[in-house]
């Protein structure tokens, strides 16, 4: 079984918990919930976190989202003020954000040429759609949901080819900057407005591994009363996993709903995080 099909498993997992957290099932009830021994959940788990999936688990509980919620603010001020996104580098080098401008986005992307392609990942299917001035889109599949025509919409104008050669290798850079921190310069390009950017960039300055509120970033983009235009910005957010929205959860800690590619898809980001931020820093997994 490859790295995908884990993944369905998991997030079948992670459903399970969301739809019964109340009970808190333990690891057995979860496995013969999503059809599978606990044996069997266990190597899942491992096989794709690197984790066992009770401490897995534990990453997507409240409880873990609160403690990272409160790590997070001095962090997330501290990374703002000298733009680190992690001890000793600096995040603006490697991945940098521009912004289309109001003339080219009001003429539909009208010359520009957009290159796009569908990927497999850790963390489901995917599309991604480049320019020239770097990558504008990436998307997770969801049911009921075509990637390719929202892309259409958004550049109505832009002449669209599908490349899955020349858009295979950027899905690699991509997964390696917003997964594992890459060590080579990745450009954005995308369409928003001012608000958005700065809500955007905000967001690249949030390590991985830890959580902001809505309310944390509103206060620093010096915005401290825009909690819900800035809860609408995320939302907004047209490159997944680069521009790190799953990041951005509420000041209570619960994150089930708001996230655009889905709940359990956003608690498997998270939880992962997490887990690569103890097994390579705070300490190992168990």
């Amino acid at each position: 079984m490859d790295g995908i099909s884990h993944y369905a498993r998991i997030e079948r997992a992670i459903r399970f918990i969301e739809d019964n957290r109340l009970e808190q099932p333990s690891l057995d009830r979860v496995a013969a919930g999503v059809g599978m021994s606990a044996f069997h959940l266990q190597r899942v788990f491992t096989a794709w976190a690197g984790v066992s999936p009770k401490l897995f688990l534990r990453y997507v509980t409240l409880d873990h989202a609160r403690e990272a919620l409160m790590d997070a603010r001095p962090v997330l001020d501290a990374a703002l003020d000298v733009g680190l996104s992690g001890p000793g580098r600096l995040h603006d080098l490697f991945v940098t954000l521009e912004a289309a401008t109001p003339g080219e986005v009001g003429a539909g992307g009208r010359g520009l040429d957009i290159r796009y392609g569908r990927h497999d990942g850790p963390f489901g299917r995917f599309l991604v759609a480049a320019t020239e001035r770097g990558v504008c889109r990436i998307a997770f599949e969801q049911e009921g949901e075509n990637p390719v025509e929202a892309l259409a919409d958004a550049w109505p104008n832009a002449r669209l080819a599908e490349d899955e050669a020349h858009t295979w290798r950027i899905a690699g850079e991509a997964l390696a900057h917003g997964i594992d921190g890459g060590d080579s310069p990745i450009r954005l390009w995308a369409r928003g407005t001012n608000f958005q950017i700065k809500v955007w960039e905000a967001l690249l300055r949030v390590p991985a591994g830890r959580l902001v509120s809505y309310g944390g970033l509103a206060r620093a983009i010096g915005k401290p009363r825009a909690s819900r235009a800035v809860g609408q910005a995320v939302g907004a957010n047209p490159i997944a996993v680069l521009i790190p929205c799953h990041r951005a959860i509420r000041a209570s800690g619960r994150f089930e709903t708001g996230y655009r590619w889905g709940s359990a898809r956003k608690r498997a980001l998270i939880a992962w995080e997490a887990a690569r931020r103890e097994r390579t820093g705070a300490g190992a997994a168990a």
